[in-house]
């Protein structure tokens, strides 16, 4: 009976202390919440993340804040890196996004709780991931709904969680639709913009970083910003291409031009790379009478390439089609695209018979067929489809995109098509040249200091468990060897969706934005809780100077 009294005794002392620690942690943090007043504090005790979070999940929220069942926030296209958060925020207003970043960054540099906005999951190295932190799910934010504005300025106001094939369909009720796309539709605004959104259109519209008249923006300090070119200029460039790095874009006013309704796609090879790159820039250099679109291909080690494309289009002259035989070389692919309306297609015939006079392409390689411009503009959603139907879609992809300068395109071309993957090509290879002049300065991307460059695209797959070619370690390690290549011939290369180790590695890439881009972090995100999965910023920045 005195043992069952003394246990029974020790289980109500370490009650009350539990009860005593639970009421001195809330005090503690009480006193913090009533003393920050948007600033930061320092806790008495550290706050564990997790703690943190509990708390924010029983805050007032018209969306909901979830902490458990996240593994799929774990996951992303790259299927490389898999890094679990402790919650993920569903928000369904912008003032969801605003609230929860505000409570976290007054909590002071103790939280260590780290932001990721996530879109649709197209990222490749894990940079829409936070580990042991806080995911927001941006396509839950689909409020208020999409504003179209027609007359001399068309644009479109959107939620930074909105698929951009929702915009097309959407704003193609007008009969006007963005200038400038990424091959792939299935993307959130605020993930395409705060990379750049590249794609064939490029070399006349410019990026779609450069397509935007108007952003609204939560800093890492939790604040809503409305900016422009000409209201909070230094945040609305600073954001565009930052890689999310200054703030979470929540939505975006996009400008429209007049929607055509038919295109008329080409493709040809060539086997000589001179020719190929020599008539792309000459495509490009043309103001007004050229191409809507121009992208580029390498095709390696493949034969009956003529037999795929059959199935999409038409040969120009079927006899001399059907006497090409790749016989396993390489071969440039060069794919063109002109819009136009159906009472149009005369003049637009002969415009395309002119422009391909110029070329110097395989004449039997000439494949031609007419498409909606949804069809053409969502082309490769089709292409994910199949691949998804047979399984292929959900595997490793080790994507390698680089930004070349023409004067280093040649040499790049040599060694990288000629020897590195000279027995190989298990995924597409893009290649087009773009024109600086389309791209804005101000924005925090970077791209070499040429007038023209090259975007180069190793989309390649690694099956999962597979060895040889086909693995992932394989695949890796050849874009290491592309890698050390450019940086051991010199050239002035950059990556688009760059992913880098260290800060130092960043800070090279940046190159004279450097500056800039840490005094914007300092300004907008002085914590470094936003977009943890860059590996740029892993502590908080001084505030000295």
């Amino acid at each position: 009976m005195v043992l069952k009294l003394i246990g029974f005794s020790k289980h109500v002392i370490s009650l009350f202390i539990k009860i005593i620690i639970l009421l001195i942690f809330s005090f503690i943090l009480n006193r913090a919440d009533s003393g920050c007043n948007n600033s930061v504090t320092t806790s008495l005790v550290p706050i564990p993340p997790y703690e943190i979070l509990l708390i924010l999940q029983s805050q007032s929220l018209d969306g909901h804040l979830s902490l458990k069942d996240n593994e799929g926030a774990a996951k992303d296209f790259g299927n490389i890196h898999h890094f679990p958060p402790l919650a993920v925020l569903h928000p369904k207003t912008v003032s969801d996004i605003s609230r929860t970043v505000k409570y976290i960054f007054e909590k002071g540099t103790d939280s260590e709780v780290k932001i990721a906005a996530r879109g649709h999951g197209h990222s490749l190295q894990g940079q829409a991931q936070a580990h042991q932190g806080l995911v927001i799910s941006m396509e839950s934010l689909r409020s208020p709904e999409m504003k179209i504005q027609t007359g001399e300025f068309p644009f479109v106001d959107v939620s930074a969680g909105e698929l951009w094939i929702n915009i097309l369909h959407e704003t193609l009720q007008y009969g006007l639709a963005p200038k400038s796309w990424t091959d792939y539709l299935h993307l959130t605004v605020g993930g395409t913009l705060s990379n750049a959104g590249v794609s064939g259109q490029a070399f006349r519209h410019g990026p779609q970083i450069n397509n935007i008249f108007q952003l609204e923006v939560v800093t890492g300090k939790g604040e809503v910003i409305t900016c422009s070119e000409n209201r909070n200029a230094d945040l609305f460039h600073g954001v565009l291409g930052g890689l999310g790095q200054f703030g979470i874009i929540t939505r975006a006013r996009i400008s429209l031009e007049p929607a055509p309704k038919m295109v008329k796609w080409i493709r040809v090879l060539y086997s000589d790379f001179s020719a190929f790159t020599r008539d792309q820039e000459n495509l490009i250099s043309l103001k007004d009478n050229t191409f809507d679109y121009v992208e580029g291909f390498v095709i390696i080690n493949r034969t009956g390439i003529l037999n795929g494309w059959s199935l999409s289009f038409d040969p120009k002259d079927p006899l001399q089609a059907s006497q090409f035989h790749s016989d396993g070389k390489t071969f440039y692919c060069l794919e063109m695209a002109k819009y136009f309306n159906p009472d149009e297609a005369e003049v637009m015939n002969q415009g395309v018979d002119h422009l391909l006079s110029q070329l110097s392409y395989i004449p039997a390689t000439l494949f031609l067929s007419e498409v909606s411009y949804v069809e053409f503009l969502d082309r490769v959603h089709v292409s994910e489809m199949k691949l998804r139907a047979q399984g292929l879609r959900d595997v490793h992809h080790p994507w390698l995109n680089l930004l070349i300068p023409r004067s280093e395109i040649h040499n790049f071309a040599e060694e990288v098509f000629g020897n590195i993957l000279k027995d190989t090509n298990n995924g597409p290879i893009l290649i087009y040249p773009v024109n600086q002049t389309r791209w804005n300065s101000k924005t925090s991307f970077v791209t070499p200091e040429e007038d023209v460059f090259y975007l180069v695209a190793f989309l390649t797959s690694a099956i999962p468990f597979s060895t040889g070619e086909n693995s992932l370690e394989y695949i890796l390690n050849q874009n290491k060897r592309i890698l050390d290549f450019c940086t051991n011939a010199q050239l002035h290369v950059k990556q688009y969706l760059a992913h880098y180790s260290t800060q130092e590695e960043w800070q090279t890439h940046f190159g004279s934005k450097w500056g800039a881009f840490e005094e914007r972090k300092r300004a907008y995100d002085p914590l470094a809780l936003l977009a943890p999965g860059h590996r740029i910023f892993q502590k908080a920045m001084s505030t000295s100077n």
